[in-house]
């Protein structure tokens, strides 16, 4: 197949959904919502398989939005802080964009943390459940950088490529027109991801060989390997000095995912237990 079959420029029509009035309803949070909703869904449905209550896991989403979005804002302003201490008007304006996937993670898993502590059930159980909906949903909300014109990468005249207007594009870039996807790159390696875990646990299920803990260290070094190179090709990138954060991040995933499956496969032995069980 030659590449001018496959040959497709995305062009966002904007981060409004719609308006109603004064209501304007942005892409984005329609997105957030609808991973959210989806997400949700799937994991009762998991949980149910696996004879854990799905009222647990209704219960658990509503602590990890309230935990994930403002970890994910607050980690984002943290390393843009040169900017938003100059507008601290705007350090609430999430509609606008501005999260980072990182910061929702550790905040959804300190609230798996307190909420396993809480609830009597193991931490990673819930984690498995919840980590083929947490990448499904990073899939889903990597559109909303494309409505946004944001998260892009360096310029590119691929077949498939981005068209950024001129006052979202980086200074150094004003005079180019198109950009790589990488919105498109994330969701795409999101999805495989997520078929990936879908696979291990139905696989799991049948052979009842799956370890607890499996599917979330999967989702971490599996996730973090794409978001590394990926991460490589943006422009608007968190840094640290010299260092791009998310690939730092990414980096320290990959080690202690794929450390994790090796001390459950390779030495045959269970992960420590997080939250300690209390004693009757």
């Amino acid at each position: 197949m030659s590449l001018s079959l496959l040959a497709f420029t995305f062009t966002s029509p904007g981060p409004t959904l719609f308006e109603l009035g004064p209501l304007s309803v942005r892409w984005y949070g329609f997105l957030i919502a609808s991973a959210v909703l989806i997400g949700v869904t799937l994991a009762q449905y998991l949980a149910q398989r696996r004879g854990v209550d799905p009222e647990l896991i209704g219960d658990f989403a509503i602590w990890g939005v309230l935990a994930a979005i403002p970890f994910a804002r607050l980690y984002y302003v943290l390393f843009q802080w040169d900017v938003y201490s100059q507008h601290p008007e705007q350090i609430i304006a999430i509609w606008r964009g501005g999260i980072a996937i990182h910061g929702a993670v550790i905040g959804g898993i300190l609230a798996g943390l307190i909420f396993s502590r809480l609830n009597k059930l193991p931490f990673w159980q819930l984690a498995d459940l919840v980590s083929p909906s947490l990448i499904l949903g990073q899939a889903i909300g990597r559109w909303g950088n494309f409505f946004n014109s944001e998260a892009f990468g360096t310029p590119t005249d691929l077949p498939w490529k981005l068209y950024i207007p001129p006052e979202r594009r980086p200074q150094n870039y004003i005079d180019f027109e198109y950009f790589h996807p990488t919105f498109l790159y994330e969701s795409i390696w999101n999805l495989f991801v997520f078929a990936v875990l879908m696979v291990l646990f139905f696989r799991g299920e049948r052979e009842r060989n799956l370890k607890p803990g499996t599917l979330f260290l999967t989702y971490l070094a599996a996730y973090s390997f794409g978001r590394f190179w990926i991460e490589g090709l943006r422009t608007d990138s968190l840094m640290l000095g010299p260092l791009r954060i998310a690939q730092v991040v990414s980096l320290v995933g990959i080690v202690l995912g794929t450390l994790g499956l090796v001390w459950l496969y390779r030495f045959n032995r269970r992960l420590p237990e997080i939250v300690p069980q209390e004693s009757d």
